[in-house]
């Protein structure tokens, strides 16, 4: 049975080797026999009269400007699952994973948009803004509980880290489920990168992601798209450049809302919120329909067809609206998106993000 056999519902009857471990704040190292032992935490007031085993670290606090390490796993194994709420404003948060000793992230993302749901307010804000994600490689549940279910397979350490680029402090909850075990002779490494421009220059194309070398697939796109014009925003093309391809495609698109897997502008007497297992739209701004400054958050799983290249991927999608007399207007709008695929080895290369007012969502 491989490792991606297990799970699926005609092999989870299937007995495994897989030893199942579990990394919180009550249990910061995973080890067996290990969780629920704090006595100094966040939860250690409440506890005060119970003592030991009475939920005493169940959150940490993130001091500002600082990093702190969540996971650092020795051995062969697989994260299955991360479940994390955090406060304060989602953008400030940057979540980093590390594979196999490698120097360079695999996965560096703000927290938010990581888990498609970059729509999330900052403290403070109307908390009716949330919307629910129900996919089959995230979720984010009332209120605000961040999971992932992506595969993570590695060989020899994983190492999973969160900064606080904020002035202030914050406080995380969070657990990462995963098993120790062999993992099969093919696997690939999970990776995650995101990007923004704001505003996208005149009659460019948004690069969802660029430099990727070796053998994998492309496996998901989570974008948050912010308006400029007035007008409907969703007539570019997405486009994948594989395996040396350079003027032209391999793989293009027929419209923004196609490749998220809606049609005719999502205008079904209005916008609508979806949320389905491979795709799902939220509209996070929705004043009226049509007009400036409206703001989408969008996903779209290649979960069943992955996007597979043996050299190099580049993904880019254009940001088209109309114009007068039936013609294409090129748009300048606010495009932030995260690129996951899988690929061979670790990251040799990651783009560096945004400081902290070019992540911020006003």
């Amino acid at each position: 049975m491989t490792f991606t056999q297990f799970g699926l519902l005609d092999g989870i009857s299937c007995l495994s080797d897989y030893e199942t471990r579990s990394i919180s704040a009550e249990n910061r190292t995973g080890e067996k026999g290990k969780g629920g032992m704090a006595t100094e935490g966040t939860g250690a007031h409440g506890a005060e009269f119970l003592g030991q085993g009475w939920k005493v670290s169940p959150s940490l606090l993130l001091k500002s400007h600082s990093l702190t390490t969540l996971a650092d796993i020795e051995g062969e194994g697989a994260i299955r699952h991360i479940w994390l709420t955090p406060n304060g404003n989602f953008r400030f948060y940057i979540l980093r994973i590390y594979w196999d000793d490698s120097e360079v992230p695999s996965v560096e993302c703000p927290l938010c948009d990581f888990f498609a749901a970059a729509q999330i307010p900052a403290a403070g804000s109307n908390t009716s803004e949330f919307h629910q994600v129900s996919s089959l490689a995230v979720c984010v549940n009332p209120r605000f509980g961040l999971n992932c279910y992506w595969n993570m397979p590695f060989r020899t350490r994983c190492r999973v880290t969160v900064e606080n680029i904020a002035d202030y402090d914050m406080v995380l909850y969070y657990q990462i489920d995963y098993v120790l075990g062999k993992q099969p002779d093919n696997m690939a490494y999970f990776h995650a990168q995101f990007r923004r421009t704001n505003p996208l220059p005149y009659k460019s194309v948004y690069t969802i992601v660029d430099g990727i070398k070796g053998r994998g697939q492309y496996v998901g796109t989570y974008m948050l798209w912010n308006t400029h014009n007035s007008g409907w925003w969703g007539e570019g093309e997405i486009k994948f450049y594989m395996d040396g391809d350079r003027n032209f495609p391999t793989v293009c698109g027929t419209g923004t809302e196609d490749y998220f897997c809606g049609a005719y502008n999502f205008d079904d007497g209005g916008y609508k919120d979806f949320s389905t297992p491979y795709s799902g739209m939220a509209v996070v701004r929705n004043d009226s329909l049509y007009r400036s400054q409206m703001r989408f958050s969008l996903y779209r799983w290649h979960i069943t067809d992955p996007v597979f290249f043996k050299k190099d991927l580049k993904v880019t999608i254009q940001a088209l609206g109309w114009r007068e007399g039936g013609r294409y207007l090129p748009l300048q709008d606010d495009i932030s998106s995260v690129a996951f695929w899988y690929q061979d080895k670790p990251s040799a290369f990651m783009p560096g993000l945004p400081d902290r007012d070019g992540l911020e969502i006003i």
